[in-house]
């Protein structure tokens, strides 16, 4: 019987297929339609005869080999006869049909046109596929076996002992030989590589499947080799699937894969992916503790199981690091680490955050600070076990969570050696390699230049701040009129300090002048320039002048200051006119309890009377300072005694989320509250409208008022007669006897005479004098002559001259301010010591 069948080879080529059979001593008894059509004879022409009659050419050498005696299986190529006469190549493979009693009867011959396939061959097709390096194995679509090759058993080997395996190997049936089969319990993990194995199956398509698995080294295994953890390395397969076709019919009759270990490159990928989120998340904020927390959390667990950064205590001040010996112990303070171990805490931890720690020259770290280039070191490092064995903690964190490998990285930054990192690994991960060493290197230079910015940002903050608050007042000087509390807070952000300042004037007439204003903008420039600010406000307060009479000229200064010629400095200009400052100035009296305020774009204030109404002050502002050509307008309020003013900056009552007036609102709120003191009061407030890091300077200044009451004042209307200064003089010794000051009669008296004479000659109706008695004696004479006296020095025989002179030398001072309808010269004299 023969058979004839048509299909496609191992290889790929097209072949006919067929059957006969052929007696011991070669004689064919069984030819098919099969064999008639690859060889176009009829059964009747070749059942009898000899097979070899079928053979081109009897004698060629590629035949000589062929025998039909014996029982053995053969293979070989021949040249066949077609019946039309031509040739046809072919490979002849004979295997023995055996009888009953286990002796050949005949041969099968299979007829294939094509290449001959020995039994060799097949055994080394067979050979190649169980001894092949990478693992490959077959699935049968109809039985649902898996056939694997060595590789494959030696994954799954590896899986059931616990280490990483390949896809899909623990839910497979195995046939290693015969009928040597068994059928492992499905694991939830390779459900994925199933799925994708029955699509190309269905769908007769290659596919690639990728997957990972962590990778566990051998002391993972090993008891006490300390808490199971997940290694920061994976092992990472590329698994290649075709679908397997039947030669004859064109149909899917299985799967094969071939997995590929891609771990080298699947670690590759990591390195790079996590140098590419170093860039976004590292050095973050101008923050040298943040940035260094930045680098531990990165690196965990992705690169190690324990990360610390520690850094020298000048670089956490600010300053430039002094290196120091090198065969000496270095000192670092902790400042960050990170670890593996879930839970807020980090349990492997020596010392704690803020603690110092001190590095013998042997050390890793300190061996890395000396040469500057990164050490990797481990348990078979002498160095290593002489440094763990030195500190008794240390040794007992190692023992216990099996610490085996570390790297030391130097923080360098612009040629400067900041502090260290140490990057450690326990029992349940692979020790570092070189390429580790590499990425914590590439990792350490990322993080130093954050930590070095945040160190020069830390330096000129520092010297922002000193600049600052050399230029605030650190006391305000005693007087009478209100009482005051202060607050002033540096932006906690990035943005630096700024040009937030108040100030606290003492003016004539026991009056004071409360001051507040802001340069926008941040760093030393704006410092610079609130001083020149500050200090011109007190200059012009000196000359006593109103309210928006001094924003006048203070305008007029910014402007001079910004439109100077190009021989000034640039940045001084810069400083005021082109960024922009606002300022409120307010003069509160005592004795008339009016405070006068003018505004220059500068945040009301709020007044809390003491019946508990807070509000806002309505004011006419003016424009920012260096605007120029538009004016300032006065204010006045007539205060109750015990009023509290609230003067801020907008740092204060302005955020990203609220505007001033919902701000100045929540200050009202603020302020309305029970509250022991003014103290108490500021910190009240503070809490109350700012978060815990405020974006931008804030002032506070409070100030609750007083008044004199009629037993401190007195005060006459003189008439413009020289006949009247004796009895101005009498008038104020009288009062001065009434309030117990007879000591300070004569140079009261003196300063009288002196005052009023030079009003009744040189001044204009209606004059008037008054005594107030404070911490200071005055003396006020006005009148509605704007002439101000000044004084200068008689030569010897000047009859005149010398009056005002003799005031400045028995006073503790004098001067003269403007009014509404003239001036008043005042002077002041100390109290009598009884």
């Amino acid at each position: 019987m023969a058979t004839y069948d048509q299909g496609i080879g191992p290889c790929g080529w097209s072949v006919d297929v067929a059957t006969a059979t052929v007696s011991l001593d070669g004689i064919v008894t069984g030819w098919s339609e099969d064999a008639r059509r690859l060889l176009g004879h009829r059964a009747p022409e070749v059942v009898g005869r000899a097979a070899a009659d079928l053979l081109l050419d009897r004698e060629a050498p590629e035949v000589a080999g062929l025998s039909f005696i014996g029982s053995r299986e053969w293979s070989g190529a021949a040249a066949l006869r077609h019946r039309d006469g031509h040739r046809i190549e072919v490979a002849l493979h004979a295997r023995p049909s055996l009888g009953g009693d286990g002796r050949s009867q005949g041969f099968v011959v299979t007829i294939t046109t094509g290449p001959a396939e020995s039994a060799h061959d097949r055994r080394l097709v067979e050979q190649a596929f169980a001894q092949a390096s990478i693992p490959l194995s077959t699935h049968s679509t109809a039985s649902g076996l898996w056939h694997v090759n060595a590789a494959a058993e030696g994954c799954d080997q590896a899986a059931d002992d616990g280490g990483d395996h390949l896809p899909g190997t623990r839910t497979r049936t195995r046939t290693r030989t015969g009928n040597d089969r068994h059928e492992a319990a499905p694991a939830s993990a390779d459900q994925d590589f199933l799925r994708c194995v029955r699509r190309v199956a269905e769908e007769a398509t290659p596919m690639r499947y990728e997957c990972f698995a962590p990778e566990l080294s051998s002391s993972a295994l090993t008891p006490g080799s300390g808490p199971a953890r997940t290694s920061a390395r994976q092992r990472a397969w590329v698994v290649e699937l075709w679908p397997v076709r039947d030669c004859a019919t064109g149909e899917v009759v299985g799967v094969g894969t071939a997995a590929f270990d891609s771990s080298d490159q699947h670690s590759a990928r990591q390195r790079l992916a996590l140098l590419q989120e170093a860039r976004t998340s590292i050095g973050t904020t101008l923050d040298v503790t943040r940035t260094a927390k930045e680098l531990a959390d990165l690196a965990v667990p992705q690169l190690a199981d324990f990360v610390s950064v520690d850094l020298l205590d000048s670089v956490l001040r600010g300053e430039e690091p002094v290196p120091g010996p090198l065969d000496a112990t270095v000192l670092l303070r902790r400042v960050a680490h990170q670890s593996a171990t879930e839970g807020e805490s980090v349990p492997e931890a020596v010392i704690d955050l803020g603690g110092v720690d001190a590095y013998p020259p042997f050390s890793p770290p300190a061996r890395c600070l000396t040469s500057g280039q990164p050490v990797l070191s481990g348990s078979d490092d002498p160095d290593f076990a002489r440094w763990i064995a030195g500190h008794e903690t240390r040794a007992a964190r190692v023992e216990e969570y099996g610490f085996h490998s570390v790297m030391a990285t130097a923080l360098r930054a612009r040629g400067i050696t900041l502090g260290v990192a140490v990057f450690a690994r326990s029992g349940g991960s692979p020790p570092f390699e070189q390429d580790d060493l590499i990425l914590a290197e590439e990792l350490a230079g990322r993080a130093a230049v954050g930590v070095d910015n945040a160190r020069r940002y830390t330096r000129e903050r520092t010297n922002a701040l000193t600049l600052q608050r050399s230029l605030l007042p650190s006391d305000f000087p005693k007087q009478a009129a209100v009482e005051v509390a202060y607050r002033y807070l540096p932006a906690g952000t990035g943005a630096g300090v700024g040009g937030d300042w108040f100030d606290v004037v003492p003016l004539s007439g026991t009056r004071v002048a409360l001051v507040v204003g802001d340069v926008v903008g941040h760093g030393i420039q704006a410092s610079a320039a609130m001083g020149r600010l500050r200090t011109a406000v007190r200059t012009l307060a000196d000359v006593d002048l109103p309210p928006d009479e001094l924003l006048t000229h203070l305008d007029d200064l910014v402007i001079h200051l910004t439109s100077h010629d190009d021989t000034a400095d640039s940045r001084i200009r810069d400083d005021i006119g082109e960024i922009g400052a606002t300022c409120l100035y307010a003069v509160y009296d005592p004795v008339s309890r009016i405070c006068t305020l003018a505004s220059a774009g500068h945040v009301p204030p709020v007044v809390l009377l003491p019946d508990g109404t807070a509000s806002v002050v309505r004011l006419s502002p003016g424009p920012l300072l260096g605007v120029g050509g538009l004016p300032f307008e006065s204010t006045e309020l007539e205060l109750p005694e015990g009023s509290l003013l609230a003067f801020c900056t907008d740092g204060l009552v302005e955020t990203r989320d609220r505007d001033i007036g919902l701000g100045l609102d929540r200050l009202c709120e603020s302020l309305t509250g029970p509250v022991s003191s003014l103290e108490a009061t500021c910190d009240a407030v503070l809490k109350a409208l700012l978060p815990d890091s405020p974006a931008d300077d804030v002032a506070l200044l409070l100030a609750r008022t007083r008044a004199l009451h009629a037993d401190q004042v007195a005060a006459w209307y003189l008439p413009s007669d020289p006949a009247i200064v004796a009895d101005a003089r009498a008038q104020a010794s009288r009062q001065l006897a009434a309030w117990g000051l007879e000591d300070a009669a004569f140079v009261t008296e003196l300063v009288v005479s002196e005052l009023v004479t030079n009003a009744i000659r040189y001044g204009a109706v209606p004059i008037g004098m008054r005594l107030i008695r404070d911490r200071t004696l005055i003396c006020e004479v006005s009148d509605a002559s704007n002439t101000t006296p000044h004084l200068r020095r008689a030569r010897t025989y000047d009859e005149g001259g010398r009056g005002l002179q003799m005031v400045a030398q028995l006073t503790q001072g004098w001067g003269t301010r403007q009014t509404t309808v003239g001036k008043t010269i005042w002077a002041e004299q100390a109290l009598p010591a009884s």
